[in-house]
């Protein structure tokens, strides 16, 4: 029988996943994968976390040259984190013929370039499927699931701290900060939570994804974003009453006029299935040309889960020849004719601050038509003194458009826009 060895770079909350589950499962891999995976050495500082998981004094290495050095691992995993020393150690297992398994997201989406060149001179492996949505197998069916098809266009809860935090503000009807402090509390936040409420994350990981699903790189610096932390529990709440749910959604898009890619809170039809996706779940809404919508849904972060997704790569290398590179040429920065739309359509929600008299809505709604903006649903609420809350959604109309209008609307002295939310179309 085969066997492969691994060693595991960091033994934090996805490499100690991968740990338990490569140590009780050997047995079972062997029997029903026909290879003996086992693990052979792992570099980790943190002494407590390795009494922890009863790793053998055997299995401690003590620096990165003595696993690339050894003959008998096959497969380096990163678990680390980070960009510097994740990055120079994965360089330095690919520079020694090791096929690699990572689940660092911002060093595939920043220098998967780079990584790339290294493996394909050495004619080694490099999988990256833990680095997108946790458990959810993506990466996978990119690239094995629904090659027949051309996307056209990939939808997804892809940050499961933003999900738990916007499901607690939903459902709870407490305010962000709160939401916030409990997402802390459960460990599904850090203690410095920008990456995740401000959008980067799901960033990294709509730009690993939507190049792998439309065959051409696709940058992080192309990603819209825009984060959660000014969402309200008042917005929330009108959504509710139009029907809406709101998400984090990361959308990627291949349009007649190019590449479309954006992170920002977005209203979602309660009908739609990404809308019952709560608290840390992630899911992918996938539409090809043959297979049509396709869901793929499941835990987006956790010890086990991501642990799983890295396990599921370590198989697969271990029982598949040769090693597969990118569909497209993976450089640093897009192909010069790659076209990428900034100005995007969609649905928008607004809600407006309006002085209470006679003819102020129709001054809004003149305004909005000037920039051909029609209205679909409206919804207006005295809050007395002489004033009103209006909340729209409106057809589907550019972002350009809709920002003239807002700075119309502000400088009117009839209203005062409060917030602007994208609406799925």
């Amino acid at each position: 029988m085969k066997k492969v060895g691994v060693a595991i770079l960091g033994l934090g909350i996805v490499g100690g996943g991968a740990y338990k589950i490569l140590t009780q499962n050997r047995d079972f891999y062997c029997k029903t994968q026909n290879v003996d995976i086992f693990v052979k050495s792992v570099l980790e500082c943190d002494k407590a976390r390795i009494e922890s998981l009863g790793v053998p004094q055997e299995q401690i290495a003590e620096n990165i040259f003595e696993i690339v050095s050894d003959p008998d691992v096959n497969i380096v995993v990163e678990c680390i984190g980070g960009i510097t020393d994740a990055r120079s150690y994965v360089i330095d297992a690919l520079n020694a013929g090791k096929t690699v398994v990572t689940s660092n997201k911002e060093l595939i989406c920043k220098y998967s370039h780079e990584l790339e060149r290294t493996a394909k001179r050495l004619n080694a492996g490099l999988y990256f499927e833990a680095s997108c949505v946790g458990g959810v197998p993506i990466v996978r069916t990119l690239l094995d699931g629904v090659q027949s098809n051309k996307i056209s266009s990939i939808e997804g809860i892809i940050n499961g701290t933003t999900n738990y935090i916007l499901t607690e503000m939903s459902k709870e009807g407490v305010g962000y900060q709160d939401a916030l402090a409990a997402a802390q509390r459960l460990g599904y936040a850090e203690s410095d939570p920008t990456a995740d409420v401000e959008g980067f994350d799901a960033a990294y990981k709509l730009s690993i994804l939507s190049s792998l699903a439309f065959h051409t790189k696709v940058p992080f610096s192309k990603v819209f974003r825009e984060g959660i932390s000014s969402v309200t529990p008042e917005d929330i709440s009108n959504g509710s009453d139009l029907g809406y749910t709101l998400k984090l959604l990361a959308v990627g898009k291949d349009t007649g006029d190019g590449i479309e890619v954006r992170v920002h809170p977005t209203f979602v039809k309660k009908s739609h299935p990404l809308a019952g996706v709560d608290g840390s779940f992630n899911a992918v809404y996938l539409t090809g040309d043959a297979v049509g919508e396709v869901m793929l849904y499941g835990r987006g972060a956790g010890e086990l889960p991501t642990g799983s997704a890295i396990v599921s790569d370590i198989i697969y290398a271990a029982t598949h020849e040769g090693s597969r590179y990118s569909t497209f040429k993976n450089n640093a920065t897009a192909e010069k004719d790659v076209k990428f739309v900034s100005d995007f359509a969609s649905a928008y929600y607004m809600r407006l601050d309006v002085t209470d008299r006679a003819g102020a809505l129709a001054k809004i709604t003149a305004m909005l038509a000037r920039k051909n903006i029609s209205i679909v649903e409206l919804l207006q609420k005295s809050n007395g003194a002489e004033s009103a809350t209006v909340v729209l959604v409106t057809h589907s109309t550019h972002e350009t458009a809709i920002k003239n209008a807002v700075s119309r609307i502000n400088a009117s002295g009839v209203a005062s826009v409060r917030s602007v939310i994208r609406v799925l179309s």
